[in-house]
């Protein structure tokens, strides 16, 4: 399906659960291999959103679920949070989140979520993002590359996490979303042409397969989670900021409807 038909899809069902839901969608991003700039020519679409209701919904006694799981099919991979689960992940520098605010592909965005952008710098915590991407990387090593014959896709898995965690020791800010961003900034140039033919290998073939383990590549990827270990645990203890802002902002965003 071609990609302009796929995005017209995609914005209609945004539409379609704002309708059912009684929601209003505040921002819907490409949060997958896309966004990170090393699709596939067959990889789908991972639509996530962020949503907030009417402030009623929130005063109910009953329960209500605090995400949206909308479509999910060979092209389309489409769900969304609540804005107060949002902003509770936002406190824990949920590191999910801080990739949606930054996807370079957007497929609706509200006015309002540029004050949830503008204030969210302010609760990232430089260690709990560490070790969300170190236990990524050590986990997709651990699991596909360890064998003679490996799937190639697997390297992007574990090589972005390793320049994530790289770019945050360095900037102390969460890592851009684009690959190619943080390979030529966070890259050892020794391991760069390896990686670099791995991307246009990916980009052009549609079941990017099997081949021969990259062992220039591993190693580099050995070598990365140990240091980066050890560099994450001498950094001081985390603390978290209090409730007040993001209580703040809530208030605002239950308003809009």
């Amino acid at each position: 399906m071609h990609h302009n038909t796929i995005c017209n899809s995609i914005t209609a069902e945004l539409a379609a659960v704002e309708r059912q839901e009684n929601a209003t969608i505040l921002l819907a991003v490409e949060s997958g291999s896309r966004a990170w700039g090393f699709a596939s020519p067959d990889s789908d679409y991972d639509v996530r959103f962020l949503y907030v209701r009417p402030m009623d919904e929130y005063l109910k006694l009953e329960k209500r679920r605090d995400v949206i799981e909308w479509k999910l099919d060979d092209v389309l991979d489409i769900n969304g949070w609540d804005f107060d689960k949002t902003l509770l992940l936002l406190r824990t520098s949920n590191p999910t989140l801080f990739e949606w605010l930054s996807s370079p592909i957007i497929y609706k965005k509200h006015p309002f979520i540029d004050r949830l952008i503008a204030i969210s710098h302010e609760y990232f915590l430089a260690k709990s993002g560490l070790y969300h991407y170190l236990s990524m990387a050590e986990s997709n090593y651990r699991e596909f590359l360890k064998d003679e014959q490996v799937r190639l896709k697997k390297y992007f898995y574990v090589l972005r996490p390793i320049l994530a965690c790289r770019h945050i020791l360095e900037n102390g800010a969460p890592p851009p979303m684009l690959f190619e961003t943080l390979l030529h900034s966070q890259m050892d140039s020794v391991v760069l042409p390896y990686v670099e033919e791995l991307l246009a290998q990916k980009k052009l073939v549609p079941e990017f397969g099997e081949g021969p383990r990259v062992d220039k590549i591993n190693r580099y990827i050995e070598q990365s989670i140990i240091e980066l270990k050890e560099r994450t645990q001498t950094l001081p203890p985390i603390h978290k900021k209090d409730w007040r802002e993001l209580d703040e902002l809530f208030l605002e965003a239950v308003k809009l409807k």
